[in-house]
């Protein structure tokens, strides 16, 4: 599913009602504010759905993957996902 399935799909479930604009808005603001909560806080928990959090990766020695040769892979930070019990029973 991409992003505009799913505005179709939060439309449809808002009923006949709704426009496709109303669903956009609503899909923006909840992404916006998940990606604020993590910026912020470091960690979104949504119960029944799962738990977004930054990951912290240290720094590393890796290869350069056309010549071979050894490198230095600066640390850096990631976002990760937890599905809670809840959605992995579902699937």
């Amino acid at each position: 599913m991409n992003k505009a399935e799913l505005i179709e799909s939060v439309q449809s479930a808002m009923g006949k009602d709704a426009t496709k604009r109303a669903a956009e808005d609503a899909v923006i603001a909840v992404l916006d504010a998940i990606a604020n909560g993590i910026r912020n806080d470091r960690k979104v928990q949504l119960i029944g759905f799962g738990t977004f959090e930054v990951k912290n990766r240290a720094a590393r020695m890796g290869r350069n993957p056309k010549t071979g040769e050894p490198m230095q892979i600066a640390a850096s930070k990631s976002v990760g996902f937890k599905a809670s019990s809840t959605l992995k029973g579902s699937l």
